[in-house]
């Protein structure tokens, strides 16, 4: 005679899976192979079916044989991030976009211009000098801040 366990357990088994039910198998995989109760071909097929797991009862054939473990703590996934972490880094790269931004508007301008005068030239020249040196300058003040975060210093 069925109990009402059975039932809710067979319901279970044929719901859809989430990405956090198959990351949980696979951890547990993770542990039955460090542990060496799988070997690596076993370990990979496994883990491969596990990513390709549709229900809950296509996961718990997965683990069904090895034996029922303590869940290991494990620490938080960080996320990462889009943007750099370093204000140094984030800061020269608006530096650098916003005077790029500029210098092409200038030679823009300078091309569509229908005088050839040398004071347009200069303005181009200076500007495009003045560019290349802003670029210069801020990227080499975020390499520094970036080899100063990677090395663990703290820039005084």
């Amino acid at each position: 005679m069925p109990q009402p366990g059975d039932e809710r357990a067979a319901r279970r088994a044929s719901l859809r899976t989430s990405h956090a039910d198959r990351e949980q198998v696979v951890d547990t995989l993770k542990d039955a192979f460090v542990q060496g109760r799988l070997t690596k071909d076993e370990f990979d097929s496994r883990v491969a079916h596990a990513l390709a797991a549709r229900t809950h009862a296509d996961l718990a054939v997965l683990s069904a044989d090895l034996p029922a473990m303590p869940p290991v703590r494990r620490p938080p996934r960080k996320p990462v991030s889009a943007r750099p972490a370093n204000p140094a880094v984030r800061n020269g790269a608006r530096v650098i976009a916003v005077t790029t931004v500029l210098t092409g508007g200038v030679w823009a301008g300078a091309l569509l211009s229908p005088t050839e005068s040398q004071a347009l030239g200069g303005l181009v020249f200076a500007f495009t000098f003045l560019w290349f040196g802003i670029v210069v300058l801020v990227g080499s003040v975020m390499l520094e801040s970036r080899f100063h975060k990677r090395s663990g210093l703290n820039p005084s």
